[in-house]
């Protein structure tokens, strides 16, 4: 229960996020550089060490969870080049037509529940995995869902669509949230089955922090803050990781 209750935590954390959107735009990059700090703290000093630990199976003399994280990675950005890119809102690398089809579309809806949906998995496996893992998850999650919230909701108001769109989004960020913890905490795995799928979320994790994330945010702006603040994501998450 406590990884359903925690997720209901990052629900908020996106409406948090939505709301500074909504009120400011000169701080952005500095939630971006730390959350990209968290997330990459989060895969080196606890998902990587983790799974590698609890599956040792190989193919062709390849880790299994290595495949399954370059797979994590490979997957999420095939699907980009498919259906549009997912930079942040005021991304000096996207466009608006594409933003207008993913965000405020149909299909972008889906989308955005699927990622959503597959974080909430990551945060009730990683309880079943080890409570200490569990809340490392979650507090990468908490910061990541601030910035997701800051973007989407910067975006709509960006597209004119706030009103029409900004509760339907919300709700379905809620829903995807839960639901998805509710499965990872619910749902009986393996121990591999359960490192195959963290490992390929920390591809998906990494991708985004790279990709996405720490290029918005040192772009049309000053570096050495943000660099800061990455950096102390980083060492935030090793000081949570060794004294948990």
């Amino acid at each position: 229960m406590i990884a359903i209750s925690l997720a209901a935590v990052t629900v908020l954390a996106t409406f948090a996020g939505g709301m500074l959107a909504l009120k400011s735009k000169d701080r952005f990059h500095l939630v971006l550089g730390l959350s990209a700090g968290l997330l990459l703290g989060l895969v080196a000093f606890d998902l990587l060490p983790e799974v590698f630990a609890t599956n040792q199976n190989k193919v062709a003399n390849v880790p299994q969870v290595s495949i399954a994280l370059l797979l994590g990675f490979l997957i999420l950005h095939f699907i980009e080049q498919f259906f549009g890119s997912h930079e942040p809102a005021h991304s000096e690398y996207q466009h608006d037509h594409t933003h207008a089809f993913e965000i405020a579309g149909s299909v972008g809806a889906l989308a955005m529940a699927g990622h959503i949906f597959l974080d909430g998995v990551a945060l009730g496996l990683s309880f079943q995995v080890d409570t200490k893992l569990g809340i490392a998850v979650f507090i990468a999650m908490l910061v990541h869902a601030f910035s997701d919230g800051l973007n989407t909701v910067a975006l709509l108001v960006k597209l004119g669509q706030w009103k029409k769109r900004g509760k339907f989004l919300l709700g379905i960020d809620a829903l995807s949230r839960i639901g998805g913890a509710t499965l990872g905490t619910t749902m009986v795995f393996s121990d591999s089955a359960i490192s195959l799928y963290l490992a390929a979320f920390s591809g998906i994790v990494i991708y985004l922090a790279t990709s996405h994330i720490l290029p918005e945010a040192h772009s049309n702006h000053p570096t050495r803050l943000t660099l800061l603040t990455t950096l102390t994501g980083v060492l935030v998450m090793w000081l949570l990781v060794s004294n948990l």
